[in-house]
């Protein structure tokens, strides 16, 4: 009987030499930013302004990049080529499909951008608009909707194809970079030490990403858990809020994706669906409506604008939007693998096109919603005067939050949802990242089979004493700042990735192979 039959944990379930490595050098990291937090804030600061001053331009076109390799891949004739045996159906309808990459691609982070992204650019304004303006305040929102639109989600999903078609197609074993990346580098390579160190350089973005995900997600809920109750926002209400939130999310990744991770993102979309609603029929609802349509004329005028702003001509200085779209383009870039690896998990059956537009649409298209609603809530607050949102925003952005909520009709009841949304949000987050992490270095074969559940809950583990911890001793900001500067390796493996998936097509002519009947050519289908 075997280690694991006999309730302990079986070590042939999880690849040490690349799981123990990158846990290792996160706590080497962790550590020394966490004795000299205010030290290490400075010199990753540093590091990242200067690239920011330096490569704004080459994020810019990386993300812009991605789009066009996308819509190519997907109008072309790979766009066709099924991720998995043409005659199967896929593993989950449309619906729950787009659930599940919204839950996994937007989190939490949608509720509080939503919220307070337009005052932080209200406040600091591009293009030399006047802070406070109404022209501010619609370039406010329109950014809050371009910070979550094609560029985001084509980095999220742009290795994924290489990742599935290795997986489904090719029926390889191990769920990895490097198998993605063996058709380019070959077995010695893949096989060997520069394997392990792609693997170890996903694993460790990953973790800390994963890490700075549950740390800067729980002020969400503690601000708003704080209002209800009238108390003050501590490390002991961070510590229950997140072991509430650990319990969540341990048990949905335990439970799998479809017991688990599908449940909770369906329903959650319900949910947001009926918050939403409930904001408009309760709240300012014409005034959202209009600023709504106002917002997205503005950002189809001005989406390029967006996409390729550098603010070359201020020599003196950089605004809001300047800085935090670099910084969310690198932070963005250090999950790239993560959702990718998921996204690939979840797209048996779906064809390359499916999936690419599924990642680049339906998110996209939930965000404008929601920073529509949340968004012209908040705007309409400030302008008659009943929340002070820039003031507050520029003291403390979280605090925003609840003070928004709070004016509505029956405050306790949005609250109380929002808490919800935003709970369930985070953990399907979490839980996907849990389920990736297992999979990938986990030993079965994932081609056939689902992540040792004792891993799942071993890596939830992992996480949340990482979080905790920098939450405790002040480690997180630094790690935050860090985690976007690790996405500079990651758009490298990207990039490899998208060859790697051409490459490996094109070898198995899988436009011709492995194509569902009606999308054959008329000179290769089988005859009736």
């Amino acid at each position: 009987m075997s280690k694991s039959k006999q309730g302990g944990i079986n070590k042939r379930l999880i690849d040490y030499r690349i799981f123990l490595p990158s846990l290792l050098i996160i706590i080497g990291i962790c550590i020394p930013f966490a004795m000299n937090e205010k030290e290490s804030l400075e010199v990753m600061n540093g590091v990242f302004d200067s690239i920011v001053d330096n490569f704004k331009w080459g994020y810019i076109w990386y993300t812009i990049v991605l789009v066009v390799a996308g819509l190519y891949l997907s109008f072309s004739k790979y766009g066709n080529v099924v991720l998995g045996d043409p005659m199967e159906k896929p593993r989950f309808t449309m619906f729950e499909y787009a659930s599940i990459l919204i839950a996994m691609g937007l989190g939490s982070t949608i509720m509080r951008t939503a919220l307070v992204q337009w005052a932080a650019v209200a406040n600091d304004p591009p293009f030399g608009v006047d802070p406070g303006s109404t022209q501010a305040l619609m370039w406010g929102n329109t950014y809050g909707m371009f910070m979550w639109s094609f560029q985001v989600f084509a980095i999220f999903v742009m290795a994924a194809p290489a990742m599935a078609y290795v997986l489904h197609v090719r029926k390889r074993p191990f769920m990895r970079i490097s198998e993605a990346c063996r058709v380019i580098f070959g077995d010695k390579f893949t096989d060997g030490i520069g394997g392990k160190i792609l693997d170890i350089i996903f694993l460790v973005s990953i973790l800390s990403g994963a890490a700075v995900t549950l740390g800067l997600g729980t002020p969400i809920i503690t601000y708003n858990v704080a209002e209800l109750f009238n108390i003050e926002v501590n490390f002991i209400l961070t510590l229950i809020v997140t072991l509430i939130w650990v319990f969540l999310f341990s048990i949905s990744a335990y439970l799998g994706i479809e017991r688990g991770i599908k449940k909770l993102s369906t329903a959650n979309m319900y949910l947001a669906g009926a918050f939403a609603l409930f904001v408009v029929l309760i709240g300012p609802g014409v005034f959202i409506l209009d600023y709504f349509t106002d917002t997205i004329g503005f950002l189809a005028s001005n989406y390029f604008d967006l996409a390729l702003y550098t603010n070359s001509l201020d020599l003196n200085g950089s605004t809001h939007i300047e800085s935090h779209l670099i910084f969310w383009f690198a932070y963005s870039a250090t999950w790239a693998m993560l959702h990718s690896v998921f996204a690939a998990k979840i797209s048996r059956g779906r064809t390359i096109k499916e999936m690419i537009l599924t990642y680049l649409l339906a998110p996209t298209l939930i965000s404008w919603i929601a920073t529509g609603v949340l968004g012209g809530l908040g705007v309409q607050r400030y302008l008659t005067g009943e929340v002070d949102v820039l003031n507050i925003v520029s003291d403390d952005k979280m605090a925003a939050i609840p003070a928004i909520l709070s004016s509505l009709p029956m405050p306790t009841i949005a609250m109380v949802v929002f808490i919800i949304i935003a709970t369930i949000f985070l953990t399907t987050t979490l839980d996907s990242t849990t389920y990736t992490i297992a999979s990938y270095t986990g030993t079965e074969n994932m081609s056939k089979a689902e992540p040792s559940k004792t891993l799942r809950i071993i890596v939830a583990a992992v996480i949340t004493v990482l979080a905790l911890l920098l939450m405790r001793i002040g480690g997180l900001p630094p790690l935050e700042v860090l985690s976007g500067i690790m996405g500079i390796p990651i758009i490298a493996i990207q990039f490899l990735t998208i060859y790697a998936a051409k490459k490996m097509m094109d070898q198995d002519k899988a436009w011709l192979n492995n194509v569902r009947e009606k999308d054959k050519p008329e000179n290769t289908r089988k005859k009736a």
